[in-house]
């Protein structure tokens, strides 16, 4: 039996950071089908996922892939010293609350709705969104190339967040266009593409 259960979509950026989660702490997973905006679904906010662990239901992909971490790997992903913490937290936070955002509904779900559900695709949208997207990408990899950001502190929690956001980006053809011209991110991804617990939550959709 499934030691996690993890109720959201399964092409979904946050269900596979769970399930990364899960896969770097030995954890048994499994993934129910559950739709953001579906009366299954338990999240106050219609989001997902929703995870049992433990006896516990959690909301919220951070806190439920610091419990995971904490309970059950030694916290491995959260760096011990306080000032690297504080650079892995802020590239957490740069994931969710701007890159996610940006490269989500300006390019990765118009793809998604045009490629998987059949609607037109939104081109003006797609336009509007590229400039912003393009300078995204350069202060990722412009970081990245002064002192390697968060990469120069192993593999941690903003691998965890940060991978799994610019790969959905990464399978679109303009997104892989961009990242394919900043050399720092697409090293650091091929890097992390060879790591077991990525490998272990790729999506159908990828090639």
């Amino acid at each position: 039996m499934a030691q996690v259960r993890i109720f959201g979509t399964v092409i979904s950026t946050y269900t596979r950071i769970v399930q990364i989660a899960c896969e770097e702490s030995g954890l048994s997973h499994e993934t129910i089908a559950t739709a953001a905006r579906s009366p299954q679904n338990r999240h106050p906010f219609s989001k997902v996922p929703v995870v049992e662990v433990d006896g516990l239901e959690l909301i919220e992909s951070v806190a439920i892939a610091n419990y995971i971490d904490n309970a059950h790997n030694g916290g491995a992903l959260q760096l011990s010293d306080p000032a690297a913490r504080a650079v892995s937290e802020k590239w957490v936070a740069i994931a969710n609350n701007y890159l996610f955002p940006l490269f989500e509904n300006g390019l990765v779900m118009p793809w998604i709705m045009h490629t998987v559900a059949g609607f037109p695709l939104e081109r003006e949208k797609i336009e509007a969104a590229l400039p912003n997207i393009s300078r995204a990408l350069g202060f990722v990899e412009a970081e990245m190339s002064v002192d390697g950001a968060w990469t120069a502190n192993g593999f941690s929690m903003a691998d965890v967040f940060l991978y799994p956001v610019l790969r959905g980006l990464q399978l679109t053809p303009q997104g892989r266009m961009g990242i394919a011209q900043c050399d720092h991110i697409s090293q650091w991804m091929t890097a992390c593409g060879k790591r077991p617990s990525i490998q272990a939550t790729r999506w159908e959709s990828e090639p």
